[in-house]
């Protein structure tokens, strides 16, 4: 195995941790329009849920809950994170 290939292993270990495993993943892509309620509440309380969020906003998920947030709230988390990026290379 190389290096490259461990480190992903290593880096998704947290998957198997989740309160989604065993869960329909259609619960977790609804249609467009549809309640992302349920899903979220399943990823409420959960011990990685920080792990699957920072996982789809690197991986730049586009569809579906992922760490209890839509895209659309990802896109805001990713648009804070540069902006604060910014401000502290500007300050500096």
């Amino acid at each position: 195995m190389d290096v490259e290939a461990l480190v992903g292993q290593i880096d998704q270990e947290w998957q198997s941790r989740a309160n989604c495993m065993g869960v329909d993943p259609e619960l977790f892509f609804p249609e467009r329009g549809s309640s992302t309620r349920e899903a979220k509440e399943v990823c409420r309380g959960c011990v990685v849920q920080q792990d699957c969020l920072e996982f789809a906003i690197a991986n730049g998920e586009k569809f579906g809950i992922w760490g209890g947030m839509s895209e659309r709230e990802r896109r805001r988390v990713r648009r804070s994170r540069v902006l604060r990026e910014r401000g502290v290379e500007a300050a500096s």
